[in-house]
């Protein structure tokens, strides 16, 4: 269900929108929620939640709210991420491998949104517990927020890595 649109150098995802409704006099007045994955498709990602009377609006509140919480993420030269990683949100458990150029992007809707946005070309995704999709974002997030590259860890150690 992942519609995407390009804003400028922002790509953006939609996740989920969800329609609510509130029972009032005169009937059913209905209002909109919407998840949305932003990403420039180089290293940075970040999802964003949005709500109003109709789905246009409540999408680009999405993406503003988005393009607000964006990380940086580490992503290597073969378009995979450096090491194997896991995510937790709620009941969703994300695990994130690195793949071999010419994998793809081995996921489900929600993941590979996120992946997709974030400019990873090559990864094996699977997804555990939870299948719904706001916590399997929010437990993919987690997991590429806990990336590191081999400098960095080299770096905070103060050693060389071989």
């Amino acid at each position: 269900m992942a519609a995407e649109k390009n804003r400028g150098e922002l790509v953006d995802k939609v996740i989920k929108i969800k329609r609510c409704a509130a029972v009032v006099k005169g009937g059913r007045r209905f209002s909109f929620a919407a998840m949305v994955v932003v990403g420039n498709g180089k290293g940075k990602v970040g999802w964003g939640y949005g709500k109003a009377n109709e789905v246009p609006p409540s999408v680009e509140k999405a993406v503003k709210d988005g393009s607000r919480s964006m990380i940086e993420i580490a992503i290597d030269a073969g378009g995979s991420i450096p090491h194997k990683v896991e995510g937790r949100y709620g009941a969703a458990r994300v695990v994130l491998v690195p793949a071999s150029p010419g994998t793809g992007v081995i996921a489900g809707s929600a993941v590979r949104a996120v992946c997709e946005a974030a400019g990873i070309h090559n990864i094996l995704t699977k997804s555990f517990g939870s299948n719904n999709p706001t916590n399997l974002v929010k437990a993919a997030m987690a997991a590429l927020t806990q990336l590191r590259t081999r400098h960095e860890i080299e770096r905070l150690r103060g050693v060389t890595l071989t």
